[in-house]
Formats: structure tokens, sequence, C-alpha cells
């Protein structure tokens, strides 16, 4: 499988079957994000949570399946399962906000996009996403987990392999200037600096033995 980051919580994850995004954010005008973003198709299309950073299924091509809330779904040999969770945090309330966290089943691997998570799992939820392989997690703080409250959660999923998400990106709107840069994450994991690659190829028989934090770069 060949995953692609194409920035802020948008992923491209290409299998041997079908290629699935998630997340697909709009354009400045609505949201000043201040990210463009690329040129795609898909299979299928996940989305965790209703902000216009976060469900613009229309930048994406190919007819693929919108799939944007929990449940249990299975095209051209993936299988997606959506679990409810919250995206509150102590700085923003949405009480009202459902945030989708994706359990994806592509190529014999286990991936979880945890979407804009604002709090700490339980045990419950903990124990539905059991046997994650790559995680790919938000760290930016303000609408999402903290860079501590992402290692914290780490720690808690044990996943072969982490990919942060969701964190400051130069070019970002006034409106993202409250997000953690992706170097307070990789203080906080105690990995050092690490060198953004363009895509992670990975295989379910070449998974690391000890958990392995990858950055993907994101082409502005």
């Amino acid at each position: 499988m060949e995953i692609s980051y194409l920035g802020h919580s948008s992923f491209r994850l290409k299998g041997k079957q079908a290629t699935l995004i998630t997340d697909p954010y709009g354009s400045d005008k609505e949201i000043e994000l201040g990210l463009k973003f690329p040129k795609s198709e898909a299979d299928i299309v996940t989305v965790s949570h209703s902000h216009p950073d976060h469900n613009a299924v229309s930048q994406v091509g190919g007819n693929p399946l919108i799939i944007d809330g929990p449940g249990e779904y299975e095209v051209k040999g993936i299988s997606v399962f959506g679990y409810s969770s919250s995206h509150e945090t102590k700085d923003v309330s949405n009480p009202d906000m459902v945030n989708t966290i994706y359990l994806i089943e592509m190529d014999g691997l286990r991936i979880c996009h945890l979407g804009d998570l604002g709090k700490k799992l339980d045990e419950g939820k903990l124990e539905e996403i059991d046997g994650v392989d790559i995680l790919l997690v938000p760290v930016g703080g303000y609408y999402t987990l903290n860079s501590k409250e992402a290692n914290e959660l780490i720690t808690a999923i044990e996943p072969s392999v982490v990919i942060p998400m969701h964190f400051k990106i130069p070019s970002m709107g006034p409106s993202f200037a409250k997000l953690q840069p992706i170097k307070d994450f990789l203080e906080e994991m105690a990995v050092g600096q690490i060198a953004p690659q363009p895509k992670l190829v990975i295989f379910r028989d070449k998974l690391p033995s000890e958990r392995q934090t990858v950055v993907l770069e994101f082409k502005e």
C-alpha cells in the first residue's frame, strides 16, 4: 500500500484494488485554510465531520463512495468501520459535533484515521480500534488533540507506524494560526528531527518491529 499526504487531515491510501482519500478540504475562500487541495481521484472518500476543511468531497473526482459517519462499509475489498467520538477540546466547544474515527482494512493492514479527535478515548473505544498498524493522528491542538495528548493516545493504541496530521503549515490562514507546528510533536515523541518523505510504501510483512514515526511531505 502507498500512503501520500494531501495536507491538513487528508491522505491518499492507494491499495491493490482501490484508492481511498480521507477528509478532503475546500477552497481558501470558504475557510481561509490557505492550502490548495491537489487534483485527485478515488474510489472511496471518508469524512470525519461536517466542517469545510474536512468534508469538501466535490474536490475528489472518480465518482467515489462517500462515507461520512459511523457504520460498517465494504467497497472493492476495502472494509471501513466508523466509530463516533468527540470533537470538543478544552479550547473549542462542539457539544453537538460528532467526529468519526475510521478503521480501514486494506491490503492486510489496519489503518486508523482519528479525524478531528479532541478528547482521549475511553477503554471501550480503544477496544473497538484494537490492532491498529498505522495511526493517522492529529497533533496540532486547539481544535484537536495537542502533541502531549496525541503522544499519550499513541501509547494506549500501540500502532506500528505513526503519521501526524492537522498541524500548522506556514501558508495556513489566520483561523489556523493557533495550531502547533510539527516540531512540537516530534519533540514530545522524543524522536528528533525527521525528514519528510514524499510517500510511504508499506506491506503487512514489512511492518517495523519497533514503533516508527513517519512525517509525510506536503507540497504546497
